[in-house]
C-alpha cells in the first residue's frame, strides 16, 4: 500500500478486523516513512465480469459503489442511517450476484432497489422511482405516491389537491 501522505510503500499493519458482517477486512496501517496512519479495506471480488445490460443496449460492469451512491442520494436528508444504507447495498449486490452469472438487465436492479427502498423509507422510494422511471409529468409522480397510500388507513394523510 502506498501512504496517502508521502507515497512511501513501506507500512505495517497495526490492527485488522472483519467489517460488513465478514465481507471485508478493515486494516489500520502506519507508514514506516512518515508515521501517518490510514485505513484500507480488503474484500473478495464477487462475480468478476457481471455486466449490466443498460437501457440503450450498452453493457457496463456491475458496481456496488454505483448502487450505493444511488441509495445514498435517494436517502439523503432522510432518517436512514449510513449503516442501513450500506447493509441494503450489500444485500442487493449479493442477491443479484448470486442470481445472475454473466448479465443482469437494468430493470431487475432498479426493481430490487425500489422494493427495498419502499420497505425502508417511502420518500427515498419516491425519489429513486422518479429518476429510475423518468417521470415526465406531475401526474405520473402523483400516481406513484397514491400507490403508497394504504386503503382504509386513517393515518395516511392525503396530499393537497389529490
Amino acid at each position: 500500500m502506498r501512504c496517502p501522505k508521502c507515497a512511501c510503500q513501506d507500512d505495517k499493519v497495526i490492527d485488522s478486523r472483519a467489517s460488513r458482517e465478514g465481507a471485508t477486512i478493515r486494516r489500520r496501517r502506519e507508514c514506516a516513512g512518515c508515521g501517518h496512519r490510514f485505513t484500507t479495506y480488503e474484500e473478495i471480488e464477487k462475480q468478476a465480469g457481471l455486466l449490466v445490460l443498460k437501457r440503450d443496449g450498452r453493457h457496463e460492469e456491475f458496481s456496488r459503489e454505483k448502487l450505493l451512491s444511488g441509495l445514498q442520494k435517494a436517502c439523503q436528508k432522510r432518517p436512514v442511517t449510513p449503516e442501513a444504507i450500506e447493509a441494503l447495498a450489500d444485500r442487493i449486490y449479493s442477491d443479484i450476484a448470486a442470481s445472475h452469472e454473466r448479465e443482469v438487465p437494468y430493470r431487475e436492479i432498479g426493481e430490487r432497489v425500489m422494493r427495498a427502498l419502499r420497505a425502508l423509507d417511502k420518500v427515498a422510494f419516491v425519489r429513486y422511482a422518479s429518476i429510475y422511471r423518468r417521470f415526465e409529468e406531475a401526474d405520473e409522480f402523483v400516481s406513484e405516491v397514491k400507490k403508497l397510500e394504504k386503503p382504509h388507513d386513517t393515518l395516511t394523510q392525503r396530499l393537497p389537491g389529490v
